[in-house]
């Protein structure tokens, strides 16, 4: 799993192409399901793109920034805003139009079902 997982992480985004940050992902497989999490804090739901296809799931999303200003003309902020996406191989055939999505606490986790069978079709998975 943490193989596959690495897989990814080299490409990357840089600054050239829109994309200004990466979310952190957990995957974890069962016999029956793969759970998959990724850690998207400051989203709403409505943010999120989630797409799955034979081989894999795409999730998309953007954080837009909150405009404050100080009284003496500086401000700092370490958090990442802009648009992200996200490629995340899947070690099994999957059941692409049972997957269920959930975001709560900032937290993004998918319930991926296994299958045998193979489709050749992705599927948008809603979010609740």
């Amino acid at each position: 799993m943490n193989n596959l997982l690495e897989q990814f992480t080299s490409n990357l985004p840089n600054s050239g192409d829109g994309l200004t940050f990466m979310p952190s992902a957990e995957i974890d497989e069962t016999e029956q399901e793969i759970h998959l999490k990724l850690e998207v804090p400051g989203m709403q739901a409505d943010d999120l793109e989630i797409e799955v296809m034979d081989d894999s799931v795409s999730i998309k999303g953007e954080r837009k920034s909150e405009t404050k200003s100080e009284e003496n003309g500086k401000f700092r902020s370490e958090f990442h805003y802009g648009k992200f996406e996200r490629l995340i191989p899947m070690p099994s055939s999957i059941a692409k139009d049972q997957v269920v999505a959930e975001y709560k606490d900032g937290v993004l986790k998918l319930t991926i079902p296994k299958t045998e069978e193979t489709k050749k079709e992705s599927v948008k998975i809603p979010v609740s």
